[in-house]
């Protein structure tokens, strides 16, 4: 009896883009259940990869939305036809994927298969980075990148949590917005800025993060939790231990491991459900046309989440 194949996007082996492949339909371990995607969004950290030529065969995609077709005779929180969204390690961009349950909530009946999809990766990171610095009533809150999906998140939910938040977006472009969705004050430059920052989220990384690190105030926290700018950092210790300042590190793929991410999906989503935290889809389009939307992202020409929509596809070599 043949295999059966379900459509997947692949890293190219010979340039920095993906391609359709058939690929053997997932099977439900313990603690999975089978999802047809419908919905996936692209992430910066998944272009990185991309984008680099070591990678080639690579299946990217950490977020999905979409609703459970099969699961392992042990699984009980969803049954089939349950909308669900999630978050995994890799290979998301596909029409099946094996998830598990833990790394799974449903989907309110208000959310859309784009807005779920935009959730996971982005929103985790921004409830996840927020919670490390404790309460944060009454506290000032510095969102380095606020104009993409983590910032945007990430300065709505400080503000519901009480914050200041200040708000540091590439151009006048990109920071629009910002200010109705929580942010007192919205910057292009963070040379406009004075320390005294308790709470700064930054991942730019080079010469970014040298300045959010100048930035932070006595016993404040820096979480850096990526460099999209591909650069060294140089920190300055006379501007920084004297505060008794932080530096801390967040890695979201291992954490959705150590801390399977369900009730903070579940959050999320309710949030969302509730109109209390607005997703926003800066670009959209059927997975046929990953390519443009790659290059929207390669261009920073996205203010908030990109996402595909994964429906019928060219079937595509065997890989």
């Amino acid at each position: 009896m043949a295999t059966r194949k379900v459509t997947a996007l692949v890293r190219a082996a010979n340039r920095d883009s993906v391609e359709f492949r058939q690929v053997p339909a997932p099977e439900p371990a313990a603690g999975q259940v089978v999802v047809r995607v419908r919905a996936v969004s692209v992430n910066r950290g998944e272009l990185h990869r991309i984008d680099d030529p070591a990678n080639g065969g690579w299946r990217p995609g950490w977020d999905l939305a979409g609703e459970v077709v099969a699961g392992h005779r042990d699984t009980t929180e969803f049954t089939v036809g349950t909308r669900v969204f999630g978050m995994c390690q890799g290979g998301s961009w596909t029409q099946e994927l094996a998830v598990a349950e833990s790394s799974l909530a449903a989907i309110p009946d208000t959310v859309s298969w784009q807005q779920a999809a935009a959730l996971p990766a982005a929103g985790l990171t921004a409830l996840r980075t927020l919670r490390m610095a404790g309460p944060l009533a009454g506290r000032a809150v510095l969102v380095v990148g606020a104009s993409g999906g983590v910032g945007r998140f990430a300065v709505q939910l400080a503000r519901r949590a009480g914050a200041e938040v200040t708000a540091v977006a590439g151009g006048p472009e990109r920071a629009a917005g910002l200010a109705a969705l929580g942010a007192a004050r919205v910057v292009t430059d963070l040379a406009e800025l004075r320390p005294g920052f308790d709470l700064v989220l930054e991942s730019a990384g080079g010469e970014s993060l040298t300045a959010a690190l100048s930035l932070v105030g006595h016993r404040g926290l820096v979480v850096s939790y990526g460099n999209s700018s591909r650069r060294d950092t140089v920190l300055s210790i006379n501007d920084f231990y004297p505060k008794q300042a932080r530096l801390h590190g967040f890695y979201l793929l291992d954490g959705i491991v150590e801390e399977p991410p369900a009730a903070d999906l579940a959050e999320l989503a309710g949030l969302c459900a509730a109109g209390e935290l607005s997703v926003e889809v800066g670009a959209e389009a059927d997975w046929a046309d990953v390519t443009t939307v790659l290059n929207l992202l390669r261009t920073r020409r996205v203010a908030g989440k990109a996402v595909l929509l994964v429906g019928s596809a060219p079937r595509g070599p065997d890989g």
